[in-house]
């Protein structure tokens, strides 16, 4: 097969944004040069890797393709970058979880926006399962992972934080100094939300206790709309305090499980340039 670059930029760009016509906006070119560069890949492939009409999305020969396609689109944006000029200039997309995307985010983007003034950072926000996943396929360049055992070689440390109680503001035992799994599971616990599953149930580990739950959500924005609403309590990194509604508040738990966050490219090819920048920055 002779298939190029610029078909499966073309594949990944119509499936990101849903159509050649933002697909060919996203990546520069007229939207004939993304149709005919899909039809083309689809030649070469022999099927057909795209569905027409409304929302592009991908045939289940386009699902399988579409792993390996970014992957080779990271690793050549990995090789131009080394062959262009030393410039920290380009697109980078970072993933994190969501506490990270709210409480530690802007602060590095800030940093990176007076060091690194013409590095655009996209950010990508997704679970912790989803981190490396990403990261190793391509989807993303760079990601801030939670306690990764072992740390990627070149990584660097960018903050550590702990997992605290959320109840509304005006629970009995609000105004406690910790808290105990014992007390959360009285009034119902509230699982899941934002990817911090993993912390929660390692806390019953070292607890000795079974991982139970009253409710398992997978958005914060429904975790703590069912806390405000009397409907449980929940754990969650204190990095989330900057997302908590008026009526909640954080209380320390009184087992101590702290998170390393760790700001890495991936570990199955090469960084890109820019990624290295990044990392140097903090």
């Amino acid at each position: 097969m002779n298939i190029t670059v610029a078909q499966l930029r073309a594949l990944v760009a119509t499936v990101d944004h849903g159509s050649f016509t933002a697909a060919a906006a996203a990546i520069g070119v007229g939207q004939s040069a993304v149709s005919h560069a899909v039809a083309g890949l689809e030649r070469e492939v022999g099927g057909t890797v795209l569905r027409r009409g409304g929302t592009a999305a991908p045939t289940p020969l386009g699902d399988r393709m579409l792993a390996h396609a970014r992957s080779v689109l990271a690793s050549v944006d990995a090789l131009e970058a080394v062959v262009r000029p030393a410039t920290a200039r380009g697109t980078l997309r970072l993933a994190a979880v969501p506490t990270v995307c709210q409480g530690l985010l802007p602060r590095l983007r800030d940093v990176w926006a007076v060091t690194l003034p013409d590095v655009d950072v996209q950010v990508y926000e997704g679970d912790d399962d989803e981190m490396p996943e990403w990261l190793e396929g391509g989807t993303v360049d760079a990601a801030i992972l939670v306690d990764p055992s072992p740390a990627p070689p070149g990584s660097v440390v960018v903050a550590r934080d702990e997992m605290a109680a959320v109840v509304r503001r005006d629970h009995p035992l609000a105004g406690s100094e910790a808290l105990t799994l014992d007390d959360l599971h009285d009034d119902g616990l509230v699982a899941g939300g934002g990817g911090c599953e993993h912390q929660i149930q390692r806390l019953h580990e070292l607890a000795g206790a079974p991982y139970r739950y009253a409710h398992r959500v997978r958005e914060m924005s429904t975790m703590f709309g069912m806390i405000e609403r009397g409907e449980g309590v929940s754990i969650v990194p204190t990095l989330g305090r900057v997302m908590l509604p008026p009526g909640l508040v954080m209380v320390p738990m009184a087992t101590r499980l702290p998170r390393t966050l760790v700001l890495s490219g991936p570990m199955s090819r090469p960084w890109h340039p820019l990624v290295r920048a990044l990392v140097d920055a903090v």
